[in-house]
Formats: C-alpha cells, structure tokens, sequence
C-alpha cells in the first residue's frame, strides 16, 4: 500500500506540474515606484502631443 500511495503522489506532482506550464501566465510585477514613473512617462507623452496638435 505505501508504494503505491508513493506512486501516486509521484503522478499527482508531475500532472499538477504539467497544468502549471499550460496556465496562463501572471503578468510580472512592477513596483508601485516603477509604475508611477511609466505614468508620468505617458502623460509626458500625452502633453506633448496635444500641444504640438494645437
């Protein structure tokens, strides 16, 4: 009985580990300080452009 508890956890892991890589993936994560600054990057942007617009 224990070596088939044991095979079982084994196929359990691999099938669980299989389903991971075909899970979508999390965006990675960007520092609150990272995504301020893309912020003012693109409202730099946006700025800018509407002022050459005019």
């Amino acid at each position: 009985m224990n070596r088939q508890k044991k095979l079982q956890q084994l196929f359990k892991a691999k099938a669980k580990k299989a389903s991971a890589k075909l899970a979508p993936k999390k965006p990675k994560y960007i520092c609150k300080a990272d995504r301020l600054k893309l912020a003012a990057e693109a409202s730099d942007e946006a700025v800018t452009t509407t002022a050459t617009e005019s």
